[in-house]
């Protein structure tokens, strides 16, 4: 199940809603004269329908999450009750192990049982599937780990609790990373606005759009021209594929992420922020500040610094960074490769641009920037070599023709989802917010009047849309569930 199946938006999403409201009534009830919010009834009902939206697709992987979360729980406990250093390092160890153990076993076994056998060393490889989300769900177990050790976060002493925040379904499946300090006061006592809930539905909207209207009809485009044979294919083809996908995983993955962010402001949740218009970057580390935040930040936190951040083995503490990042996203060589291919962008950029990038004129620094993302997501798409090299020979001009009819079309057909697309990239939100605010003037009756008017007629209209895209759509599923 994902969040723009007809399914969730018309079966799951309202009968939630309704138990929820019976429950947060239930919550009302016995916090009746008490000091703090009571959040019991609400805590349940969102694990049993986080566990509910889990088990949709794969039942059985239920229970490795509910081990997951019993383990981290448990070390959790023991690090906070002990005040010896020593059995608090080596509990937290214990944990980290368990819990990179359970992602390599699921995730990366498969993987290095081929590496051996491609070195001659022959040994069995398990048909094991990969659990979808465990490399979001794992890393949040990490951070929740870390923080207690480090004093802070709370520990968490109820495990329903705890798994609340392992399994919230929001950010269950694709992010963001939600550090476990972020919301750790909101699981026993957040409280709810209305204004929480009209943001919140918007924003989700707004990711309903961008994944619905936007990403499902690059989807085509990419797949037209990337997903087949290759062969035939054209340079202009492949830069039309490529950019297709260089879209569509910008607008699938950010529009999961706003409509993550929008469910869990509706609940009282405020998660951080993972995209900040990336494809506004004028160099690759401003790239990767402003593409898929919450990882980035865990990485810094949690490798990059403790290795020594800036202050010794620099190089090597970025390549280390990169080369995990690869590794994160698939057990696959691509992905190795396209983290290495990063790390020695962001490594040379270090060095010498991002010293004189003052002097360069910024439309030079945005082209270069694109064109080397553009290459980085040829590298990531491809985890077949060979299509990979006829890929990227057509890429640079070695196809056997250069332009075709396919190609063309593709520009022209679809001129206005590409005008869109491009206009959407940029932080048009806040160009007309800020338009809005010194036309009729900051905190108005007026400007309230017509932002919500326009948010009205924007959600009615997404929504009509979406769901008239969705009505017999064929390929509509998250490019980042498979990490």
């Amino acid at each position: 199940m994902v969040f723009s199946d007809l399914f969730f938006l018309f079966v799951f999403i309202p009968a939630f809603v309704i138990v929820y409201l019976l429950a947060a009534a239930i919550d009302r009830t016995f916090a009746a004269g008490a000091d703090r919010q009571v959040n019991v009834a609400k805590n349940a009902v969102l694990v049993i329908f986080s566990l509910i939206f889990y088990a949709w697709g794969e039942p059985v992987y239920v229970f490795l999450m509910l081990a997951s979360v019993a383990v981290n729980f448990a070390v959790g406990l023991m690090i906070d009750s002990s005040g010896d250093r020593r059995r608090r390092k080596a509990a937290l160890v214990a944990g980290l192990i368990c819990n990179l153990l359970i992602l390599s076993v699921f995730k990366y076994l498969g993987f290095f049982a081929q590496v051996l056998n491609d070195a001659g060393i022959s040994v069995a490889k398990p048909g094991i599937a990969l659990p979808i989300g465990i490399s979001f769900y794992t890393f949040q177990s990490i951070s929740y780990l870390i923080d207690v050790y480090r004093r802070e976060s709370p520990v968490q002493r109820r495990y329903v609790d705890l798994l609340l925040y392992i399994s919230m379904f929001p950010q269950l499946i694709a992010g963001p990373i939600v550090r476990y300090g972020t919301v750790a006061q909101e699981i026993g006592g957040r409280r709810v606005t209305a204004g929480d809930v009209s943001d919140g539905v918007f924003r989700f909207l707004i990711g309903l759009g961008k994944k619905v209207i936007i990403a499902n009809q690059f989807s085509e485009i990419s797949d037209q021209f990337l997903a087949g044979g290759l062969d035939s294919l054209s340079t202009a083809g492949a830069w039309v594929g490529i950019l297709a996908f260089t879209m569509q995983i910008y607008f699938d993955f950010s529009g999961y992420s706003d409509m993550a962010i929008g469910i869990g402001r509706c609940l009282g949740f405020h998660f951080n922020e993972n995209f900040n218009h990336p494809y506004c970057c004028s160099s690759i580390t401003d790239f990767w500040r402003r593409w898929h935040m919450s990882l980035g930040s865990f990485f810094r936190d949690y490798v990059y610094i403790p290795l020594g951040g800036n202050r010794r083995h620099q190089a090597v503490n970025i390549m280390i960074v990169w080369f995990l990042t690869g590794m994160w996203h698939g057990a696959s060589w691509n992905f190795i490769i396209w983290g290495v291919y990063f790390g020695i962008i962001v490594m040379f950029e270090k060095y010498t641009l991002l010293r004189v990038q003052h002097v360069i004129p910024r439309p030079l620094l945005h082209i270069y920037s694109l064109i080397l993302v553009v290459v980085g997501w040829g590298i990531f798409y491809f985890d077949d070599f060979d299509r990979m090299l006829v890929f990227f020979n057509a890429f640079v001009g070695y196809a056997g023709t250069l332009d075709d009819f396919i190609a063309v079309n593709a520009l022209t057909d679809k001129f206005w989802l590409w005008v869109v697309a491009i206009v959407f990239c940029m932080p048009v939100r806040r160009w007309i917010s800020g338009f809005t605010t010194r036309c009729l003037g900051g905190g108005g009756a007026l400007e309230s009047f017509v932002t919500l008017t326009a948010r009205v007629a924007l959600s009615a209209g997404i929504v009509v849309l979406s769901v008239a895209l969705l009505v017999g759509a064929t390929n509509n599923a998250f490019l980042y569930t498979r990490f």
